[in-house]
């Protein structure tokens, strides 16, 4: 049997360790789902007065798609996608009087600025997207753009986080499918990493690191799936068993320069990805999230990290990771998953 393998990641400053000795099969992470409880759901058809008032919401007027927006006394009804403000917010708008950093000897402080969003991804409360049709996550998508447009244009904000939790296990405290977004007035500490040394990879070669990840990731063993647009693969130094990634193959810093075309074959990627995962693992807890900044030597894309171990005394008090299922026999196993979903909602 071969000895565990130690790998570094492509661009952070993180080691994983692959257990391959611990390998385990895809049915030993299945384990009962327990969905979130709760007796009325603020986010289904009919409880819009439970929420904030829409920041705009998508509807279908005509035949066609319309963005509008909710007053303090006015809730749209027939909408297809919203965005409302989170009741619990972790950031908040400015208000007169509040401060910037503060700092005294070792302790520095700031003021939480910036936006809590809620992205009600459709009016049918399981419409997740591993089961979700084409057209409706691709107004999410499109959901997703003008929301990020919207709290980029801020001057108080530096980086938009766009993630998603799905189950309980993940953090999800209402199973309505929806994606949370949040504004944040600094640059969080994995994204600057990464904006870091794609920007001195950029200054010493004037070429994308990551462009150069996607070149040496397509067509190898890693690689879960491919589309015109995107391709999807398991990173060499997974953190999570069946993590994978999502990558335009366009260069862009953020999705706000994506084509419509782009948005229907995100979707679409969306879409057979999480459902294989689903496939495979009977409707695993997950976290996805979008990694993006407007710096032009920065390559946008979406990590997913299935939620199927348990980050313990290694992992929290020295940043080392094992890992029991390498990339290479993940992307297999998605492969094979991501196909059967091709083949079950057609062209």
């Amino acid at each position: 049997m071969p000895l565990n393998e130690m790998r570094k990641d492509y661009i952070l400053n993180r080691w994983v360790v692959i257990a391959s000795q611990r390998k385990q099969r895809p049915s030993d992470f299945v384990r009962a789902s327990q969905p979130p409880k709760q007796s009325t759901c603020p986010f289904c058809p009919g409880n819009e007065d439970m929420t904030p008032p829409a920041i705009f919401v998508y509807r279908q007027v005509n035949g066609k798609i319309m963005k509008d927006r909710d007053t303090n006394d006015f809730r749209h009804k027939d909408w297809l996608v919203r965005c409302v403000p989170n009741l619990y917010p972790a950031f908040s708008p400015p208000r007169d009087g509040e401060a910037g950093i503060q700092k005294e000897d070792v302790f520095e402080s700031a003021d939480a600025l910036g936006h809590h969003q809620v992205i009600v991804e459709s009016p049918r409360h399981d419409e997740h997207p591993g089961v979700a049709q084409i057209a409706q996550l691709t107004l999410v998508i499109s959901a997703y753009r003008d929301c990020v447009g919207y709290l980029s244009s801020h001057e108080y904000v530096r980086y938009v986080s766009v993630f998603r939790n799905h189950g309980l296990d993940a953090g999800a405290s209402l199973s309505h499918a929806h994606t949370q977004v949040i504004a944040t007035p600094i640059l969080p500490r994995t994204v600057a990493e990464e904006v870091e040394r794609s920007r001195s990879f950029w200054d010493e070669t004037k070429r994308c690191i990551f462009c150069d990840i996607i070149e040496k990731e397509e067509g190898g063993q890693r690689l879960a799936w491919q589309s015109d647009k995107f391709i999807v693969f398991c990173p060499w130094a997974s953190v999570d068993p069946f993590e994978f990634w999502i990558f335009p193959k366009r260069h862009m810093s953020t999705i706000l320069g994506m084509a419509p075309n782009e948005e229907k074959d995100l979707a679409r990627t969306l879409r057979v990805c999480l459902g294989g995962l689903r496939s495979i693992l009977q409707d695993p807890p997950y976290n996805f999230a979008f990694h993006m900044t407007p710096d032009g030597h920065y390559h946008w894309h979406i990590e997913v990290y299935p939620k199927l171990s348990i980050w313990a005394g290694l992992e929290k008090g020295t940043g080392l990771f094992i890992n029991v299922m390498p990339p290479e026999e993940a992307s297999l196993n998605l492969r094979e998953a991501i196909k059967s979903e091709e083949e079950k909602i057609g062209s």
